[in-house]
Order: structure tokens, then sequence, then C-alpha cells
């Protein structure tokens, strides 16, 4: 068995593809009504996207009665700064609670966290 991808639920797949599209500069290399799917440019995994109607946004961190997140992206990087810098100009929100101080919590622009890292 090979996990070729993550696939994340969203309101709208295209919209949330042009998202990561921006964030990590990966390409687009299949498109269809209610799915998308970005490869990484070193090969790996890749991840996808898919239009979910009944989408609920997650909150993070969640409370008993929240939508519980079910997963999340750990994208590691270089500068925290700068590269949290470049996620809020894709469209990224930085979180409020930042529970590590070497990690840096943000939410794609339909609520699902991810986190950068050195």
């Amino acid at each position: 068995m090979t996990v070729t991808g993550v696939v994340l639920d969203a309101p709208d797949a295209n919209e949330l593809a042009a998202f990561y599209q921006r964030l990590l500069g990966w390409s687009v290399i299949q498109e269809d009504p209610g799915w998308v799917r970005l490869a990484a440019p070193a090969g790996g995994a890749g991840l996808s996207f898919q239009t979910e109607t009944r989408y609920v946004r997650p909150v993070w961190p969640a409370q008993a009665d929240d939508a519980q997140m079910s997963v999340h992206l750990d994208i590691q990087v270089d500068d925290l700064d700068e590269a949290g810098a470049h996620a809020e100009k894709a469209g990224a929100t930085k979180a409020d609670f930042q529970p590590q101080e070497d990690v840096r919590v943000y939410l794609d622009p339909d609520g699902h966290p991810f986190c950068l890292y050195l």
C-alpha cells in the first residue's frame, strides 16, 4: 500500500486548492468538478480537495461541542516569521492559540489548521 495524498473537504474545492497552490507553489495535476489535486514538485504525497456541500468549519482549539478538526498539515520552514507572513499573504489566518514557541498554527480560508515549524 502507498499513501498518495491527503484529501481536504471544502465548500469549494477550487477555492481551497487555489489557496494551497499560492501557499506551497504546487501545480494542479487534476481538476474535475468538485475535485482538485495538487502535486509537490519533488514528488511524494500530494494534496487533493473535494467539494462537500455539508462541510462544517472546524474549530481550533475545539471545545466539547465544537466541530473537531480531523487532520492538520505540518509544514517545515526555514524561517517562521517569513513563512508566516507568506501564509497570511496567501490567505491564511494566524490562530489565536499558539501551543508551542517553535511552531506557528494557521487556519486556511476554510478553517483547516496547519502548522509551520522549524
